[in-house]
């Protein structure tokens, strides 16, 4: 389902994958940890990694029409 889909959700498609490698590498002893962790993470990620992301989302949202909702991250 398109709403919900992960495919046209910025943190999602791209961002979550980084913030997950630095993060999540390594276990946490609370989830105020945890959320330090990501919070860190977030503040070291590159605005322009934020920005192609975000330019980015106008054409995952064509190719998500073209492909009627369907799934479109092969094509």
């Amino acid at each position: 389902m398109p709403a919900n889909s992960p495919d046209l959700n910025v943190l999602d498609y791209s961002l979550w994958s980084i913030l997950e490698a630095e993060a999540c590498s390594k276990p946490h002893q609370s989830i105020d940890a945890l959320k330090k962790s990501l919070v860190k993470a977030w503040n070291n990620i590159p605005q322009g990694v934020i920005d192609r992301a975000v330019d980015d989302f106008p054409k995952r949202l064509k190719k998500c029409i073209d492909a009627q909702g369907g799934n479109f991250e092969d094509k």
